[in-house]
């Protein structure tokens, strides 16, 4: 497939139509008129009550300059009172594992040890033949806290191999049989970078964390093409039900670059799609953009992503001080630190992006010092240095990533389900400069919100409950937890759309809504600026538009 779109052409092309916006509401009548609705444009303060489409892209705002653009082939839709804003970007999905995972058994909902080992054994009788059961997943916090073993589940898989992942995705639950086919057993010595947890006799459980995973996962036997193909299908159809227009992958592989470009070859992929592939390949991707280009508005590339630490969950996250529930352990460098030292500036120095996951606080630290090096190495340009989850912040770390300009892309759901528990993790006193959106923003951090899907909804309205409000998911923080990070509904809002936008270069194309900027938009069944917070987990999706085209629609609306 030969998209050869680079970065500067999009960025000219989107200059040229904001500067021919009005030229082009004028001269061209509208496709689509949503009318008599209550509309945030995506900057603060922005209101207006209609908005115009015409060649996908939005050309008219307000009810005089919609009426008069309007012709006899327009479209008008009544909105009645509906809000409209730009459609959501989701800049942290696991894509194809998200899109998998929607037609995978349920374990997130249980609550007891019983109903787990029942629910994996419904599923694997349920499985075709020689096929590996690999949903969920599971976290060992919703049935009390202690993790899975292989013999809960050995008696009700028949021999059946199992590789379940946590919900953090840095843990993989295997049964008996899938532990003998990876090779693993009480000899197998301890992997860099990972975890293989072991009973008192030194057994392994069945829990492999992070680089541990690496074993199991290369002899799950893959999905062909089609069926990837299909997932992801199944993924854009419930991410538009959603209001989301656009995802950022960051998948440490090429599954979800590869698929969206087959996809892309047959027509629009109906939603938009930013791909991330593994740092290490750099120099692969360094010859795709070189020639290819960096793909068009429906399908990017051109970034790098790095895992350099592992999560808080599986006690993977690198810390300066030990964990309060296992103070010999501070966490694991999931790719070692001298190789991120040689990979980014290379990288950086052949034009490419990239973005780096960093949840503790040393691992955040460590980061932001290799991107100041390659910066001073390689010289002033515009990198949009990002790091994903900014998750867990040592002292000035955030006015660190205001003076470098790092970009914090963070999943404002973590806080409201991560926080039942991270005090056992890391202690009170750390727990102040944890999932700290606010003190992000009020440094002037660009801060782009995301949901990091399977891990957490991909459904944007539970992150921005989550980033309002932060009550914890068990209920027992009603009034906030840690709520001084509490952010404001428009900061969230932004933070989702334009934002967002800047976060993968396309702020002057995509995230507001105005004359020349291409027409994603989502309507909402109530003003999100307006209602009281408690009705965001109750707002419904009614329609939702990528490039100019009603992509979905509720059937009520």
């Amino acid at each position: 497939m030969n998209m050869p779109v680079n970065r500067r052409s999009l960025l000219a092309s989107g200059a040229a139509a904001l500067a021919c916006g009005p030229l082009f509401a004028a001269t061209r009548k509208l496709d689509v008129a949503l009318v008599n609705g209550r509309v945030w444009t995506g900057v603060r303060g922005g209101r207006s009550d209609a908005v115009g489409i015409a060649g996908g892209r939005i050309a008219a705002l307000g009810r005089a300059a919609v009426k008069a653009a309007s012709g006899p082939g327009t479209k008008v839709i009544d909105l009645k009172g509906a809000f409209v804003m730009p459609a959501f970007i989701d800049c942290h999905t696991h894509f194809l594992r998200g899109s998998i995972n929607l037609s995978q058994p349920d374990f997130l909902s249980l609550k007891t040890k019983a109903e787990f080992v029942e629910r994996v054994g419904a599923a694997v009788r349920n499985l075709p033949a020689g096929q590996w059961l690999t949903g969920g997943p599971w976290d060992e916090q919703r049935w009390g806290g202690e993790l899975p073993r292989k013999e809960w589940v050995d008696g009700v898989t028949g021999g059946r191999p199992i590789a379940i992942p946590r919900t953090d995705l840095h843990s993989l639950f295997l049964n008996s049989a899938a532990l003998k086919l990876a090779g693993i057993d009480r000899n197998t010595p301890d992997i860099a970078g990972g975890v293989i947890e072991r009973d008192e006799k030194g057994e392994p459980t069945g829990v492999l964390k992070d680089n541990a995973r690496d074993r199991v996962l290369k002899i799950i036997p893959p999905m062909t093409t089609a069926m990837v193909d299909q997932q992801m299908k199944n993924g854009i159809a419930y991410a538009l039900s959603k209001g989301v227009a656009q995802v950022h992958n960051t998948e440490v592989d090429w599954s979800v670059q590869d698929s969206a470009r087959r996809l892309r070859a047959k027509g629009p992929t109906g939603i938009r799609f930013y791909s991330m592939v593994p740092l290490a390949d750099w120099e692969r991707m360094a010859a795709l953009v070189k020639a290819e280009g960096r793909g068009d508005d429906w399908v990017r590339w051109g970034t790098l992503k790095c895992v350099s630490d592992g999560s808080l969950g599986a006690r993977t996250a690198k810390f300066y001080h030990p964990y309060a529930d296992a103070p010999d352990q501070r966490g694991v460098w999931a790719v070692p630190v001298d190789k991120m030292k040689q990979w980014i500036p290379a990288a950086d120095a052949a034009g490419l992006n990239m973005t780096v996951h960093a949840i503790g606080d040393e691992a955040n630290d460590t980061v932001l010092d290799i991107f100041a090096a390659a910066a001073r190495k390689n010289g002033a340009r515009d990198r949009r240095f990002r790091i994903e989850h900014a998750q867990h912040l040592a002292p000035g770390a955030w006015t660190k990533m205001a003076r470098q300009k790092v970009i914090a892309s963070v999943q404002p759901y973590h806080a409201a389900d991560d926080g039942r528990w991270a005090v056992k993790r890391i202690g009170e006193e750390r727990l102040n400069r944890t999932y700290a959106f606010k003190s992000l923003l009020d440094a002037g951090v660009k801060t782009c919100f995301g949901s990091d899907w399977p891990v957490a909804p991909l459904d944007p309205m539970t992150g921005v409950d989550a980033a309002v409000q932060r009550q914890t998911i068990d209920g027992a923080n009603p009034n906030g937890w840690h709520p001084e990070q509490r952010v404001s509904i428009e900061d969230t809002l932004i933070a989702y759309t334009s934002t967002a936008a800047y976060a993968g270069f396309q702020e002057n194309r995509l995230g507001r809504l105005a004359p020349g900027y291409l027409a994603d938009l989502v309507v909402l069944d109530r003003d999100l600026l307006t209602v009281a917070p408690d009705q965001y987990l109750k707002t419904r999706v009614l329609r939702t538009f990528v490039d100019g085209v009603e992509r979905y629609t509720d059937a009520a609306a």
